[in-house]
């Protein structure tokens, strides 16, 4: 676990806010970040989410704010393997959260901009390292889109009938209207499913 800490080497410059607060990340989003990274780690286990955060370069990062140190080292530290695991899943939640912002996956800054501004001032990565590591982690594993992944994390529900404000004043966000229209219909496939009578 202490392989998460050792890389010196990515340390991007100190940009003070080593006193990072994360409670300005939306309840919602952080339910559903934490809602997928614990469903994939039910199926493929936890031990395998400290590696993961080391391979992904975000040691550095987590060293650079106390909050995540703190986390890391109650989870590195406990005897509870439960309470290890949570405090990666804590730490894993925080950080997908801030990439999901920062990258305005399926419209999410827009909802919420002005943490999308303090997501993007927290979230400084260093030239040459993926931005989205956790992102690329959960819902872009290698040879495809994981649409289960991706319907977890829809924003809270609008009227479908009425196209939000941004997509029309903002053409840069046609990706995410095609990403949040893909998912309505997999939510509505499913809602459908469920309403039907089952028979017998």
């Amino acid at each position: 676990m202490a392989d998460v800490l050792n890389s010196a080497s990515d340390v991007a410059p100190k940009v003070g806010t080593d006193d990072l607060d994360l409670k300005f990340l939306p309840a919602d989003l952080v339910g559903q970040c934490r809602n997928l990274i614990e469903s994939y780690h039910d199926v493929h286990g936890y031990a395998c989410l400290p590696d993961m955060l080391w391979r992904a370069r975000l040691g550095p990062f987590i060293e650079r704010h106390h909050e995540f140190r703190q986390r890391l080292r109650k989870a590195s530290t406990t005897r509870s393997a439960k309470k290890s695991n949570q405090g990666f899943v804590e730490i894993a939640t925080a950080i997908l959260s801030l990439e999901i912002l920062t990258s305005n996956f399926a419209g999410w800054s827009a909802l919420y901009p002005e943490a999308g501004a303090k997501a993007l001032t927290v979230l400084k990565r260093q030239a040459g390292a993926s931005p989205t590591p956790l992102m690329d982690f959960y819902l872009y594993p290698p040879k495809y889109i994981s649409s289960a992944a991706i319907s977890k994390l829809t924003p809270p529900r609008t009227n479908p009938a009425v196209e939000p404000d941004w997509y029309r004043t903002k053409p840069e966000l046609a990706g995410e209207r095609l990403a949040l229209s893909y998912v309505n219909g997999i939510l509505l496939q499913s809602d459908d499913a469920m309403a039907r009578p089952h028979r017998r």
